[in-house]
């Protein structure tokens, strides 16, 4: 069985860790960090941006991967990755401002959300309700 949404979103999630990876690296060098962020506000928040990416993703691509191996996926699930990889990336940009902003606080709600939303697909698959 080839799992494409979640091949495919893989990939994409690939792509836009590599990005994260960047804009982390770009800074670095231009500010001469090699190790933390020696105190850069914006360093750091890259470094957040980074890491809270890396932190969300792989539950939610196990969670696409498993519902779409039971054959429950659908179309749907592939809008939904595709939400969740955009909601990451408007995170991210939103993580350069030092203040609260509608791109993060954006990106967070919409994480959190269609992470719930999985979670419950999932366990109403497993209990065959779906």
């Amino acid at each position: 069985m080839i799992l494409q949404t979640t091949l495919s979103l893989t990939a994409a999630a690939v792509i836009i860790n590599l990005w994260l990876i960047y804009r982390v690296l770009r800074l670095r060098v231009s500010l001469k960090v090699l190790h933390g962020d020696e105190g850069n506000p914006l360093l750091m928040q890259r470094m957040r941006a980074h890491a809270n990416f890396i932190e969300n993703t792989p539950l939610i691509l196990i969670l696409i991967g498993a519902i779409e191996m039971t054959g429950r996926g659908g179309r749907w699930i592939a809008f939904v990755g595709a939400a969740f990889l955009l909601a990451r990336v408007i995170h991210a940009l939103g993580m350069d401002s030092s203040k609260p902003n509608p791109l993060r606080a954006g990106g967070m709600l919409t994480t959190l959300l269609l992470s719930l939303g999985l979670a419950v697909v999932a366990i109403l698959v497993a209990l065959g309700v779906l």
